[in-house]
């Protein structure tokens, strides 16, 4: 596969979304719901763990949060940047 292929393929396997998040006093970031592209917003049920990892299918690295939504275990980053990060999922299936 070549570069361009691979790059197109992330991308559409990687949604940035809005999310709604609280800070601790010792400066932890804990997503608490956030807006999928459709308009749906999906609460946070709990965060599982948090590491940095990358994101082997979509690309990017950052914090990955393993977060249960609706009773099931998903996957979310909080992606390195200049001065601060854009929160990603992987689009499942895509």
């Amino acid at each position: 596969m070549d570069e361009k292929t691979q790059k197109l393929m992330e991308n559409d396997c990687k949604v940035y979304v809005d999310v709604t998040e609280d800070r601790t006093k010792d400066g932890q970031i804990l997503p608490r719901s956030f807006v999928w592209e459709d308009g749906r917003r999906y609460e946070i049920d709990r965060v599982v763990e948090v590491r940095r990892a990358a994101s082997l299918r979509a690309g990017g690295i950052g914090m990955r949060y393993k977060v249960m939504i609706q009773g099931r275990e998903r996957f979310m980053w909080l992606e390195d940047s200049n001065g601060g990060g854009k929160w990603f999922v992987e689009r499942i299936g895509g």
